[in-house]
């Protein structure tokens, strides 16, 4: 068992291999996990900080560059000779032989906590509204008015209302480096932000929201197919 300060505290057969208790965090720890072997164990920080004991190798970490998401778990990869550190909102940064191998389903516990993430509740509630080509709410919405509304309501930010302008606005953000809220785009060529027919809202672990097409309603889906553009934007 471990504590928010790094302490670590064993029961049964379990032995002891060390803590963080002595050490001053810049953030909580947030999970352990132990080797294969059980002979050693990883702490992680919310920050995506990363210490090992006994048997447990270092590998990386995301700790002097964390996400806007806490990390909330790391999950041994094969062998222990790697592992995944799993945001609140399921994006992974995988390390070692994590990196070629495949994340286990997990279950996460999920708070908003940026604004992204409230723009992300917004555009959750909408789920199900039909596509209104020109709509901005609150019966039906269109792709650029949900993202639209969805900031709007997140931090009081009014973004343009076409697909094409809202990529021009805000920070350009690799999709290496995507977070809860951010705008993912389509493009007729793929790359030419002035052919840009299509926006959703980033919602973490490669999904997106968004209202698709006339005929269909705001849904769940994926990111990437043809036309995905290689950056998306913060508002």
């Amino acid at each position: 068992m471990a504590a928010s300060d790094g302490g670590v505290f064993t029961f049964g057969d379990a032995a002891f291999y060390g803590s963080t208790g002595g050490i001053h965090l810049s953030a909580p720890m947030v999970g352990i996990a132990p080797t294969p072997s059980g002979r050693g164990y990883w702490l992680v920080g919310s920050d995506g900080g990363v210490f090992s004991f006994g048997d447990a190798r270092w590998f990386g970490s995301v700790g002097s560059a964390p996400p806007l998401e806490p990390v909330e778990r790391l999950v041994p990869g094969p062998q222990g000779a790697g592992y995944w550190l799993i945001t609140q909102t399921g994006d992974a940064y995988a390390y070692g032989s994590a990196t070629t191998a495949d994340l286990p389903v997990q279950a996460l516990l999920y708070r908003s906590v940026t604004v992204g993430d409230r723009a992300v509740d917004f555009a959750e509630a909408q789920l199900g509204k039909p596509y209104v080509w020109g709509g901005s709410g609150p019966d039906g919405f269109d792709c650029s008015g949900l993202t639209l509304r969805a900031w709007q309501y997140a931090a009081g930010v009014t973004i343009p209302r076409v697909a094409a302008d809202q990529y021009g606005f805000g920070a350009r953000i690799p999709l290496g480096s995507l977070s809860a809220g951010d705008l993912v785009y389509w493009s007729d060529s793929g790359t030419d932000p002035a052919a840009i027919g299509h926006v959703a809202l980033y919602v973490g672990g490669g999904w997106m929201i968004n209202a698709p097409q006339p005929g269909q309603v705001v849904d769940a889906d994926a990111i990437g197919g043809g036309g995905f553009m290689p950056f998306g934007t913060r508002p």
